[in-house]
């Protein structure tokens, strides 16, 4: 095994001798104080007791200047050298270059990750950079009020060299005899001293800005593991300016955590056992008062080292790590990779990292988008994490149980960034319908649509900030949501005290629909309209599913889409329609009907299909004599969408053959329908045939290739081989 040596004085270096030890290899760990060889000790006595008083961890304590460092790798025989100094210790890490180089080990520089933008993550903290302590100490001679030194006991001298600065200084130091001697050294008083040990939380950081009246507060950018993100938050908290010290530019032959490790498991033929891993914990808060969490989520915040979640969730919330307002997936995953890439994993227990998501995971969150996304990258080896969800309490249970109600037989829809689709039909069939809104707009926007629908007598329960202290319940009529403008989080409930059965088919009679467009010379103008026997059994033929999206080509007076829209399962509909007189008419019946789930498309087809969403479904009653075009667009956007063809011409009727042979389909079925209706003629009731209509509907089946390519092919082949449609040579 060969022989390793660590240059210890940051946490990374103490982890990585840890992990050394844990996977069985003896090393060596300079230290240059006694506080370091302290901290270190307890790590080698515990390793001693575990085999049988042979320590893994040899210690070395005392500074060592460049010659020195020669003589100690050249008679220990080291073949690999790992530099964890602290970032600042920029002669140390010089030394120990120049000290390699005469001798023959490997070199490894360990890197902390060091926070390149503080001030993007701390807009309100004002911070001013510097690039050397002689600089920041000049700077300060012109403030006034007491200062916090957190840059360590060595940077002392040049602060106290300046008399308008000495007496105002307050020093965090390690609880070191040398770190206690050079203050005595530079004459600090036991007041200005406090000497702790870290990590320091926000609280802890707020707490000693705000004991010593502390009105600037002086550190390095040391990044994550340095306590960095805390200082700037406690600073934020209490609006103290920030000096901070810029570390030297990274150089170019330096190694994250991670990859130091890899680099050790392969010169060493070793397995590391103490890569780290994450304990990722998805929580919902409720509501947002912290007396509203289920104890489970306070624990998970309160132990959390990385705290992610939107600003308006994390902002009274600390980390003992860090926080950050991260809440996609898009940002989440290269953060969290991120992480584990520059080593934050690499420590005894797994990194706990929890996001807060409001409300309730399981109840129109985005927790689910998230899990999933975590456990395809856990799987593809990405990430080294354990994923739980822990449940909130939503603002609907919240509400519910303020005002005495069950939720277990009522709808309850969303309008958090999204269309409110059929809200007046659904509560024209329910008696009472919750809603989850996304500001007082949405509470006009309601209003607005029960007026419009005539749903006048229902009245609008309206939870306003629930859980927070200004939390108020109003009952109030459709006209009073319309005033709504005071901004906040609402939640509702609607009752309807005269509900009517909601319609489980469709089967609108022809009469229910507008069809007059203009009037010439006497004479009314119609709009074509499929009629009602052959609408029911075109959409029967459609095989409609959940959340279906339907495109209605050709779509006229809208009696389709509307018979559509009308069917339980969240469908969304877009009616194309070319003529402008037939749109206008659409526009009329889709009002008539409150069938906002219904898209009017003015274009012609194919062209106007391009943009649309991914259609599941298509119903095409006119074509404009292009409907191989059409179809080989729809197979294009989805080639298994389920597709029903009404013709009536023999044009259409002959175009049917032609597209069962050029589209690969399944489930294909052609049928023609005649109705006729009986009228009454005096005495007499006579039938009255109306005209016949071929149903064609059949399913895509996906092949990989182009069905319009395939029947150019196969046109191209009859005519080289003189074969006709009807197989009969051409002459």
């Amino acid at each position: 095994m060969k022989k390793i040596v660590i240059f210890a004085g940051s946490t990374e270096g103490r982890r990585l001798s840890e992990i050394l030890a844990d996977a069985g290899i003896a090393h060596t760990v300079c230290v240059a104080t006694e506080y370091g060889e302290i901290v270190m000790r307890e790590q080698t006595d515990a390793e001693a007791a575990g085999t049988k008083g042979q320590p893994l961890v040899s210690l070395h304590r005392g500074r060592m200047d460049r010659q020195q460092m020669e003589e100690f790798l050249r008679n220990e025989g080291y073949e690999i050298v790992v530099d964890a100094t602290h970032p600042y210790a920029q002669v140390v890490t010089e030394n120990i270059r120049d000290a390699v180089k005469t001798q023959s080990p490997i070199y490894l520089r360990l890197e902390r990750e060091i926070s390149e933008t503080p001030e993007a993550e701390n807009p309100a903290v004002s911070i001013r950079y510097f690039e050397s302590n002689a600089d920041c100490a000049k700077a300060l001679e012109n403030t006034e009020g007491n200062i916090l030194l957190t840059t360590g006991s060595k940077e002392l001298p040049t602060y106290c060299a300046s008399g308008r600065l000495h007496d105002r200084l307050y020093v965090r130091i390690l609880p070191g005899r040398e770190s206690l001697e050079l203050c005595m050294e530079q004459g600090i008083k036991g007041r200005q001293i406090l000497a702790l040990q870290g990590p320091f939380s926000t609280e802890m950081n707020a707490a000693i800005l705000k004991q010593y009246d502390i009105h600037h507060m002086v550190t390095k950018n040391s990044g994550r593991t340095g306590g960095y993100q805390e200082k700037m938050e406690a600073a934020k908290i209490l609006g103290i300016p920030v000096y901070v010290i810029q570390p030297a530019k990274k150089a170019v032959d330096t190694y994250s955590f991670a990859e130091i490790c890899g680099k050790l498991e392969q010169l060493c033929d070793c397995k590391l056992s103490g890569q780290g891993s994450m304990e990722i914990c998805l929580a919902g808060i409720g509501m947002g008062s912290k007396d509203g969490q289920t104890q489970e989520v306070q624990h998970a915040i309160e132990t959390a080292d990385i705290l992610l979640g939107a600003e308006r969730m994390i902002e009274r919330y600390s980390a003992k790590i860090e926080k950050r307002p991260y809440y996609m997936t898009e940002q989440i995953l290269p953060y969290l990779e991120q992480l584990q890439k520059n080593g934050l994993t690499e420590q005894k227990d797994p990194l706990q990292v929890t996001v807060l998501f409001s409300g309730d995971t399981g109840f129109y969150s985005g927790c689910r988008k998230l899990y999933v996304a975590l456990q395809e990258t856990v799987a593809a080896g990405a990430l080294n994490a354990g994923v739980r969800i822990l449940p909130g309490i939503s603002s609907v249970a919240t509400l519910a149980a303020r005002v005495g109600e069950s939720y277990e037989d009522a709808a309850i829809l969303s309008m958090h960034g999204k269309k409110l689709n059929r809200l007046s039909t659904t509560v024209e069939s329910h008696e009472k319908v919750f809603l989850l809104t996304s500001g007082s707009e949405d509470i006009r926007k309601i209003g607005h649509l029960l007026a419009e629908a005539g749903l006048t007598d229902c009245e609008v329960i309206v939870g306003y900030q629930l859980s927070y202290p200004e939390e108020s319940i109003r009952i109030l009529t459709p006209g009073q949501c319309e005033e709504i403008t005071e901004e906040g989080l609402y939640t509702c409930l609607i009752r309807n005290p005269h509900r009517q059965p909601e319609r489980l088919t469709h089967g609108r009679a022809d009469i229910c629909f507008l069809r007059d467009t203009s009037e010439t010379e006497g004479k009314i103008r119609r709009t074509p309209m499929t009629k009602e026997e052959v609408r029911e059994v075109s959409i029967c033929k459609l095989h409609l599913t959940q959340n279906a999206v339907v495109y209605d080509i050709g779509s006229g007076t809208g009696s389709v889409a509307i018979e559509i829209a009308g069917v339980p399962g969240g469908v969304q509909v877009y009616a194309i329609e070319r003529k402008p007189e037939a749109v206008e008419l659409l526009r009329k019946n889709r009002e008539h009907f409150h069938m906002d789930n219904i898209q009017i498309i003015e274009a012609s087809a194919p062209e106007g299909l391009e943009e649309l969403p991914v259609p599941t479904h298509a119903f095409i009653g006119g074509s404009g004599g292009r409907l191989l075009d059409i179809l080989q667009t729809l197979y294009r956007k989805n080639p298994h969408m389920r597709i029903v063809i009404n013709a009536i011409s023999m044009e259409t009727i002959a175009e049917l053959k032609e597209v069962l042979d050029t589209f690969p389909v399944e489930e294909e079925e052609i049928l023609q329908m005649q109705v006729s209706r009986v009228k009454k003629l005096l005495s007499y009731h006579l039938p009255q045939a109306e005209n016949p209509v071929w149903i064609c509907s059949f399913t895509f089946r996906e092949t990989g290739t182009d069905p319009m390519d395939n029947a150019k092919k196969t046109k191209q082949d009859a005519g080289e081989t003189g074969n006709g449609r009807n197989g009969e040579v051409q002459r």
